[in-house]
């Protein structure tokens, strides 16, 4: 099973849905089930970073979209959760607009991960909450997509948009969606359950049947730096971000036997 070689973009463009406690804490899982893990930071508030206990580093994912730095350089081992991380920071923002001057704008990325498909066995990209030149680049490099998506009001609109355009993509690129995650999840609102309810309705092939729920422990880990399974690895929220890994790989194993 280990043979598999995937790169995932957790993706969103609606802000606050769980993609960057996805982003770590599905990384943390993989690595507990002993997968080989590579998370890349490409948000420049960095939250993915310091919620991964990673503070001191010389050259970050900025440096990498750009060619300015090979990605092997980029590469720190997390201070929590066992998995390696390509880490964030404000250069980014610069990073876009050189990336806008150059002619392969949207395989920058893809071009400069290529080289680490043999070594680890999941690459991660924690996108930037909009569908920037950041998280076209992830989803140009990207074999699938993960999408979080908040079990809150105007959830199914935010979802109906981005597949549009995951839809516009793979008619160039060959891009799965291996699932979306139903996050922030509380089962004693009604809202809640309604929303959960229309995502199974409507796009049942690719929702996970974990969900993530709302959970005080999640809440309070990036605060610590650290990966909900370093944190708190008996609470609901470590409990079932490690459900949510050893779905995925169930899903991996089916559609490697299909």
């Amino acid at each position: 099973m280990k043979s598999i070689r995937r790169s995932l973009a957790i993706t969103n463009q609606k802000g606050g849905v769980g993609k960057t406690t996805t982003a770590i804490n599905f990384a943390a899982a993989l690595s507990q089930m002993d997968w080989n893990v590579l998370l890349i930071d490409l948000d420049p508030q960095g939250n993915a970073t310091s919620g991964s206990g990673l503070e001191d580093y010389s050259h970050c994912s900025a440096e990498l979209v750009i060619g300015k730095c090979q990605a092997q350089s980029c590469i720190y081992p997390s201070a929590f959760g066992g998995f390696d991380l390509i880490p964030a920071s404000e250069q980014l923002i610069e990073s876009e607009i050189t990336l806008l001057q150059q002619n392969d704008r949207f395989s920058a990325l893809k071009k400069a991960v290529n080289e680490l498909m043999s070594k680890y066995h999941v690459i991660l990209f924690d996108c930037p909450p909009s569908l920037n030149i950041l998280s076209m680049n992830a989803l140009m490099a990207a074999d699938a997509v993960l999408i979080p998506v908040q079990c809150e009001y105007y959830a199914l609109e935010g979802l109906t948009h981005l597949l549009k355009t995951l839809n516009s993509l793979r008619q160039t690129h060959q891009l799965e969606i291996d699932g979306i995650i139903r996050t922030m999840y509380d089962g004693r609102l009604k809202l809640s359950k309604e929303v959960s309810a229309q995502l199974k309705s409507n796009f049942d092939q690719w929702v996970f049947d974990t969900m993530i729920p709302r959970n005080v422990k999640l809440a309070e880990a990036p605060s610590h730096n650290k990966p909900i399974q370093c944190y708190d690895p008996k609470s609901q929220g470590a409990m079932a971000y490690l459900a949510l890994a050893y779905e995925w790989e169930k899903r991996m194993t089916n559609q490697r036997a299909a």
